[in-house]
């Protein structure tokens, strides 16, 4: 009876182990990283994602990386910036090579419409791409305009904006801040906080 007993526990014992691999040959293990190297020792041979961990945790960790470049690089200016902030409207004397420069060079760019035509408080946003060697793919294109502002005025300020990037292409990049912006787009917000006086009243 005990014989019985032993050889029927063996029976059960291979057949849960048969089921468990027929399951895991069903089931995928999940990939930490889709779409890209699975992470790896930098002793393996395979293309991996080089992963670090703290000595808390058991699995290879991914490091987060902060990438210099955003998808959409965005900018507010102001017709008259603040005076903490006025080094920022500078034009810089050298090849654009950061992030900073581009912002300083595209401030210093800009020229508002005539006092007599302009409207306080008016706003715009405008979107764009540069190209490698400086020079804009298309001419601005318009995403935002203060409500209810006549066309006219529209049109003043769009014209404002597309005369004061185009004066001063082609922008001088350097190689890699021209490979690193090349197509990416720019959203630049312009407010113009200038004090008009009684021209804003009689529009």
């Amino acid at each position: 009876m005990l014989r019985r007993i032993v050889i029927l526990l063996i029976f059960a014992l291979i057949g849960i182990g048969v089921a468990e691999r027929a399951d895991a040959g069903q089931r995928h293990p999940i990939n930490p990283t889709p779409f890209s190297h699975a992470p790896c020792s930098v002793l393996d041979g395979q293309p991996c994602t080089p992963s670090y961990c703290s000595v808390f945790n058991h699995g290879p960790c991914i490091p987060e990386i902060d990438y210099p470049y955003g998808q959409d690089l965005q900018l507010t200016i102001v017709t008259v910036p603040p005076r903490d902030q006025a080094a920022k409207y500078q034009k810089p004397d050298h090849d654009l090579d950061t992030i900073g420069d581009l912002f300083a060079m595209l401030r210093s760019c800009w020229s508002p419409p005539p006092a007599d035509g302009a409207r306080q408080g008016m706003q715009m946003s405008v979107r764009f791409s540069f190209k490698r060697s400086g020079d804009m793919i298309a001419a601005p294109r318009l995403t935002f305009a203060t409500s209810g502002v006549p066309a006219d005025t529209r049109a003043l300020y769009l014209k404002a904006i597309t005369a004061s990037l185009e004066g001063c292409l082609p922008l001088k990049f350097t190689g890699g801040l021209g490979g690193a912006l090349a197509g990416r787009p720019i959203a630049i917000r312009y407010v113009d906080n200038r004090e008009l006086g009684q021209q804003t009243e009689k529009r």
